[in-house]
């Protein structure tokens, strides 16, 4: 089947084409409208006067849609939202009127929140922030539509302060967060006048359902994974569950999408067939449906995932309901045209909502394949196959992507999925009757003792199979380049066990090859690179020295320093990692580096330095230091009291002499001849 057969996904190509485009050339509301209309008009001349050309007129619709996706992004650009608060001086401070939007999980130190602006000082403003308030157990966490009023200024969003490190920053630039805001608890007050939204609404029907469930005998765990199979609520859930759902490849049975929309869809379309033999029952019942699989959405958050799910799976009830065979790519390309034009273009860059568009097209691809490859006439045997081969097409279809973005892959997702797949239908649908008859205060203790023992048992088979370290691949480097040659490599193995030809074969390896022949260019680079990097870690001190295909990490705390040497030794693609304790002095070609610590006492005489690192915040009279030696730089880490940081700062101001603090300027990297 040639994909590009059908309009609605040559259109929402062009629509993906558009968007990226628009990201990468941001222009102006103005002139993305006036081109969008320009290419209208030419339409319009074509289909009315000229008539005939029809590959003009594919040309035309082409164009104007890519115009259309580079206006939707730019409507969400905030230089072209007149009213954004960035627009205003954010640098003096304000008094802020802000209201949550969503409750994030909070950390050991803050509740954290994304938060929208409505108001600065008496100006009506838009824009969202993230919000982080202290912890204190005299008050209790906001809940979404709460609002605020705080007289303070807004702060940037800090960005990775070491190399390879997950740039936050740019992550929430994705959600339209520009800035932030740290509140203690004595600097704000609550408004006591706050309108209801949608979103708070549907967050407080979600807190009455999860009181309801708090006063039955569940578990905490088991309570935890209800609230983020049925409500899409993840906050509660313990970094270990979390850990073992990743490691076990099932992770994304907590995160609600279309499996479990999909799963809904079935149950509703069996439980209302009686209503087809009413007058006009058909009509009833597709009505019911998407109202329903909307009301989900609704109750969800309205995630991107739910979004994608609720919308593709509207259009899969109309095609129920006029009963006769559709495309699902067109169905496919459909949902995914309406959420980016309607709701968000934005979504378009989030992982989760890539993973989930490209899971579901792999099945839609490969399953079909995989069934013709061996159909079992035995009825277990074609019910395990079948879900097997859901999960080998879904993993198929991710796997670039996962590498691309977690590094890692789980080679036991299989087995999750054939222990878990087949009881989901019955999990979900016992979790809607429990929610029922909890909120009529009618559920059945028998029923609460069965549910939470089924979620229990789920547990314990996801954290056996996430147990076989053996079979989870980490830490395994994969770069943009090796991204879009793994997909050409999936993409032309796929076509060549379609039809087999020696066109398509002779791609297949050719795809194969540029792959590997990237890898060794990449390798054979990095064997002739040293570098040595001073990386910002709390209360520790880290110093990374790469020499080819080996990282040296120098460091007396090596727990703290794992996360940053790994992510440093997966972006370079090196394959040995190894840690020593730190040394007092090191030797950079002809400079030499002198580490002062709290055990520092004094320098030996003649001693020549290029540069100091200063680190566990050393007791020391840095103007004296500098009378006796003339460094060319002064370095200090994270692992300095703050107050001797701003001291020395001054300092070296004073002396005008360079000094690099790596929590303001991130790690340092020494410059090697």
């Amino acid at each position: 089947m040639r994909l590009l057969q059908f309009t609605a996904i040559k259109l929402s190509l062009c629509l993906i084409l558009g968007i990226i485009l628009g990201s990468y050339i941001s222009p102006s509301l103005i002139s993305a409208a006036i081109f969008c209309l320009l290419l209208l008009l030419l339409l319009g001349l074509e289909h009315f006067i000229v008539k005939k050309h029809r590959l003009l007129f594919g040309a035309l619709c082409a164009l104007l849609t890519i115009s259309i996706g580079v206006l939707s992004i730019s409507l969400k650009d905030v230089k072209n939202t007149s009213t954004h608060y960035s627009h205003l001086n954010i640098d003096q401070t304000r008094i802020y009127t802000i209201k949550i939007h969503e409750v994030l999980k909070a950390n050991n130190f803050s509740e954290r929140y994304i938060a929208k602006v409505h108001y600065m000082d008496s100006l009506k403003v838009t824009g969202k922030i993230l919000l982080d308030i202290s912890k204190d157990p005299q008050h209790n966490s906001f809940k979404v539509d709460d609002e605020i009023i705080t007289y303070t200024s807004l702060q940037d969003i800090s960005p990775p302060l070491n190399p390879h490190q997950f740039d936050y920053r740019k992550y929430l630039e994705g959600l339209g967060i520009n800035h932030q805001l740290r509140l203690s608890n004595d600097q704000f007050v609550l408004s006591k006048s706050s309108d209801a939204t949608i979103f708070g609404i549907a967050a407080s029907i979600r807190d009455q359902i999860t009181n309801k469930l708090r006063q039955e005998a569940f578990g905490e765990n088991e309570l935890a994974i209800i609230q983020a199979l049925l409500l899409g609520e993840r906050n509660e859930l313990t970094k270990a569950i979390n850990t073992d759902y990743k490691d076990a490849g099932a992770f994304h049975i907590l995160a609600l999408s279309g499996l479990h929309v999909g799963i809904i869809l079935g149950l509703l379309h069996f439980i209302l067939s009686p209503l087809k033999f009413l007058p006009k029952g058909r009509i009833i019942k597709l009505a019911t449906i998407v109202i329903l699989l909307w009301g989900f959405a609704f109750l969800a958050g309205m995630s991107a995932s739910i979004l994608r799910a609720v919308t593709m799976f509207s259009f899969v009830a109309y095609a129920l309901y006029l009963n006769r065979p559709t495309s699902h790519y067109n169905i496919l390309a459909l949902s995914l045209l309406f959420i980016l034009l309607l709701f968000d273009p934005l979504l378009l860059f989030q992982v989760g909502f890539q993973l989930s568009y490209i899971a579901v097209f792999s099945i839609l691809w490969i399953y079909p394949l995989l069934q013709n490859f061996w159909s079992p006439k035995n009825w277990i045997l074609k019910r395990g196959w079948e879900l097997l081969s859901v999960s080998i097409a879904a993993q198929l279809g991710v796997l670039p992507l996962s590498l691309y973005y977690f590094h890692q892959f789980p080679g036991l997702f299989f087995v999750s999925s054939l222990l878990i797949l087949p009881f989901l239908a019955i999990i979900l649908g016992m979790g809607i009757l429990v929610i029922t008859l909890a909120l009529s205060n009618a559920l059945p203790t028998f029923l609460v003792v069965i549910y939470d023992t089924t979620i229990r048992w789920m547990n314990t088979v996801i954290a056996w199979v996430a147990q076989q370290e053996g079979f989870i691949f980490r830490n395994i480097s994969f770069d943009a380049v090796q991204l879009l040659l793994g997909y050409s490599i999936i993409i032309s193995l796929i076509s060549m066990l379609q039809k087999a030809s020696f066109k398509r074969t002779t791609i297949f390896f050719i795809t194969i090859i540029c792959f590997q022949l990237w890898v060794l260019g990449v390798r054979y680079h990095g064997n002739k690179e040293e570098h040595i990097v001073v990386g910002h870690t709390g209360r520790n001190t880290t110093l990374l020295h790469q020499k080819g295909e080996k990282v040296m990490v120098y460091t007396n705390n090596w727990a703290h320093s794992e996360r940053m040497a790994t992510d440093y030794a997966v972006a370079k693609l090196t394959t040995k990692v190894a840690h020593q304790p730190l040394k007092n002095s090191f030797k950079i070609g002809t400079e030499r580096v002198l580490v002062l610590d709290s055990s520092f006492a004094s320098l030996p005489s003649n001693y020549n330095v290029g540069t100091i690192l200063l680190t566990q915040s050393p007791k020391i009279n840095l103007e004296r230091l500098l009378d006796s030696v003339q460094p060319q730089i002064i370095l200090a880490d994270g692992s300095n009291y703050h107050s001797y940081i701003v001291r020395w700062k001054a300092t070296c101001l004073k002396r005008k002499l360079p000094f690099h603090y790596t929590g303001e300027k991130g790690a340092y990297k020494f410059k090697i001849q």
